[in-house]
């Protein structure tokens, strides 16, 4: 059977005007009755769906960041955590062997397929070692002995090879070396002879050419990561003390810390020479470029802090302080988001890492670790 709005529209001059007019007035108003529904409806769905949009962004941004930090003064490396707000010791490996001494864990890295990590144990006797790790279940799988005061590292993305820098902290002061270790078989299949003290080591994005400073020539060194030789040392003048270089992902530049003489160094690698230097007071000891090429970070040593450099225009974004002093180590995530930076702390204080949200340059998160925290390798990412 019709409604009656339907029998109106069939013929409405069959009523008269009176009529027309009043049921026209119903018409609007169930009109009206009808709009506040569907805005309701609307918003209802709005509200859903903004729910569901905070809930993929929360997802994004619930990442775990996990990484090794050394402790040098009491023999342990740990493997720490960040879920995006708070750092935390997931487990303490003790790595000396000696337990009258202090063997001094100094410098970490991770293999290629995030199966294993390194770490090198500076004191010996008189030589210092490698010691593999698996990070299955951070025990101990290998051992190489290598030079005095095995120091920095770094594995090559085209060999696979892990390159060690012979730091010769307490030796005499004559040229040290860059020992190659097979990181399968744990053996040293090679020994550059670079300056003295070296420190740092780097690669460039084919991981073909490998980089370390001389701190005591002023130099920066260039290998040849296949054929085992130096291709050339840089000058980078007299009272650089450089102890640290990092390269950019995309462009033929080194970023040199240049401590002693508190700037930081471009280097052109293609041409072998600086090209620019930045002002970073404080004695700048390590270096980070961020994997999408656009932000440096700088550890000033003396000055408890961090600096953050915009790559695009060389100047210093901010300078961030960090939880304790003696600022020391500093790596970035590969997603740009955060650096971990360690400090050393002094005397009988304890170490720690700091947290630093790169987008808005503040120190977001901090954690007491152990005695003279140092090195640190980043591991992974995880959902």
């Amino acid at each position: 059977m019709p409604s009656l709005s339907n029998s109106l529209a069939m013929d409405r001059n069959i009523y008269s005007p009176a009529i027309t007019k009043q049921l026209n007035l119903h018409s609007i108003r169930s009109q009206a009755n009808i709009r506040p529904t569907l805005l309701a409806m609307m918003r209802t769905l709005a509200i859903v769906v903004l729910i569901a949009l905070l809930g993929e962004t929360t997802a994004v941004f619930s990442q775990t960041y996990s990484m090794y930090v050394a402790n040098e003064s009491d023999d342990t490396v740990m493997l720490i955590q960040f879920d995006g707000k708070e750092l935390s010791i997931l487990e303490t490996v003790t790595v000396g062997t000696i337990h009258t001494e202090i063997e001094g864990p100094h410098g970490l890295a991770v293999d290629l397929d995030g199966k294993h990590w390194f770490v090198s144990i500076a004191h010996g006797q008189p030589f210092g070692k490698v010691v593999r790790y698996s990070t299955t279940d951070n025990r101990p799988t290998g051992t190489v002995t290598l030079g005095m005061f095995p120091a920095s590292m770094a594995v090559s993305s085209q060999t696979g090879l892990l390159y060690v820098a012979n730091f010769n902290l307490h030796g005499n002061p004559e040229p040290s070396s860059i020992s190659v270790v097979d990181p399968d078989a744990m053996l040293e299949v090679g020994r550059i002879t670079t300056g003295i003290m070296p420190h740092g080591s780097a690669f460039g994005p084919d991981g073909r050419r490998h980089y370390s400073v001389a701190m005591m020539n002023s130099a920066l060194f260039e290998l040849d990561a296949l054929n085992l030789n130096v291709i050339r040392d840089i000058p980078l003048g007299q009272g650089a003390k450089p102890t640290w270089v990092s390269i950019h992902p995309d462009e033929p530049l080194a970023y040199v810390a240049a401590n002693g003489a508190d700037q930081i160094l471009i280097v052109d690698t293609e041409a072998g020479r600086i090209t620019a230097r930045l002002n970073a007071p404080g004695a700048p000891y390590n270096l980070a470029v961020s994997p999408d090429g656009k932000t440096l970070v700088a550890t000033l040593k003396s000055a408890q802090a961090v600096s953050i450099f915009d790559l695009s225009t060389g100047t210093e974004r901010a300078r961030v302080p960090s939880s304790q002093p003696v600022t020391h180590g500093v790596i970035i995530a590969p997603d740009n988001q955060y650096a971990f930076v360690t400090s050393e702390g002094t005397g009988a204080t304890p170490g720690a890492v700091d947290v630093i949200n790169l987008t808005t340059a503040a120190r977001i998160a901090s954690l007491q670790a152990g005695q003279q925290t140092g090195g640190i390798a980043f591991w992974r990412i995880t959902d």
